[in-house]
């Protein structure tokens, strides 16, 4: 509880200390035609609460930080690109290099996605695929969680759901790496969502984003070998189907997948809620915890049912999801858009 505690008042101070100094540190913001602010705010968020990530793990489970020295240099290789990005714009090749380099490191000390699960009676093992997959899907978690950090306390407090049922699974099945790192993630983000609440006087950056993607990523790749594979589409689910839905819009209009745009669920909804920063927030936070809910009973199910059908249904129920999500969220926004020609 103590080193709990400690973690929130670390982050708030070392995000505040960061906010202070943004200006001269080069960590700042500028609104643009994406942005749903209108001033100059400081980023470097990030900075601060993964510093205080760091310090707390060193004051307080330094043994664990030593054994897994891997994992962390891992995170902390993301967490520098991050920085790097939020005071010179780097380039996205050089960022999944990066990416790509920390899973291969995971990968060398045996942490990595070997199995899709069973389906139908018959395990998926990768084999050789096991490293190719891991990368593609951890760099597209992590993007993913960077995408959807467009309004206040978006991004931190949707991780903080994701994040928290990480955790019961690391306390149910005894795996202290699990349980310590979700956490001490979750406290430093407790520390971090004071300040970056709407209205929020300081943003994540990608120091931040990136970072909390990854370690969420880690997370998963960790999980699975407690769960089914396909239950982390559903402990996810937020960020992994905005991405699949604006990339498919993206795709079928002709343009490219990684094209910046204002049509992520975040913004759709936003504006469905009429501007109200916070009810949106609350209700995407409420979407990610009936997802997380229902990801967490189907792997009871699935753990229950040994001819691996009850993971075929999961699966196939997801797509369904992701579908309607399409269909929903592209029906709204079209409806906004013949809304403000209306205005106009």
């Amino acid at each position: 509880m103590l080193y709990f505690v400690f973690s929130i008042f670390l982050s708030f101070i070392f995000v505040l200390l960061v906010t202070k100094k943004a200006y001269r540190l080069g960590l700042l913001d500028v609104p643009n035609e994406r942005s749903h602010h209108r001033n100059i705010i400081p980023s470097g968020g990030g900075v601060g609460f993964v510093s205080a990530l760091f310090v707390s793990l060193a004051l307080f489970q330094t043994e664990l930080l030593i054994e897994h020295w891997y994992l962390f240099t891992s995170i902390f290789m993301v967490f520098v690109v991050g920085i790097l990005d939020d005071r010179h714009d780097v380039s996205p090749r050089l960022k999944f290099l990066v990416i790509f380099f920390a899973v291969f490191l995971l990968w060398i000390f045996e942490i990595s996605i070997y199995s899709m699960g069973t389906f139908f009676g018959f395990e998926l093992s990768l084999g050789w695929l096991a490293l190719s997959f891991s990368m593609f899907a951890v760099a597209g978690l992590t993007n993913a969680l960077n995408l959807i950090d467009g309004i206040d306390g978006l991004a931190g407090s949707v991780s903080i759901v994701i994040i928290a049922f990480f955790a019961y699974i690391g306390y149910e099945n005894a795996n202290l790496l699990i349980l310590t790192l979700s956490l001490s993630t979750i406290a430093v983000l407790c520390g971090f969502l004071l300040l970056n609440w709407n209205p929020a006087k300081v943003f994540m950056g990608d120091s931040g984003s990136l970072t909390l993607g990854f370690i969420i990523s880690i997370l998963a790749v960790l999980s699975v070998e407690h769960i089914h594979p396909v239950t982390t589409l559903y402990l996810t689910a937020l960020p992994v189907l905005d991405t699949l839905v604006v990339m498919v819009r993206r795709i079928r209009r002709g343009h490219s997948p990684f094209r910046a745009d204002k049509t992520h669920i975040h913004h759709i909804m936003v504006k469905f809620f009429d501007d109200n920063v916070k009810r949106t927030v609350i209700f995407l936070i409420l979407l990610q915890m009936s997802f997380s809910s229902i990801g967490y009973l189907l792997n009871i199910l699935i753990s229950q049912n040994s001819n691996g059908l009850m993971s075929v249904f999961s699966l196939f129920n997801f797509a369904i999801v992701f579908v309607l999500s399409y269909m929903v969220f592209t029906g709204i926004k079209k409806r906004q858009n013949k809304l403000d020609n209306v205005d106009l």
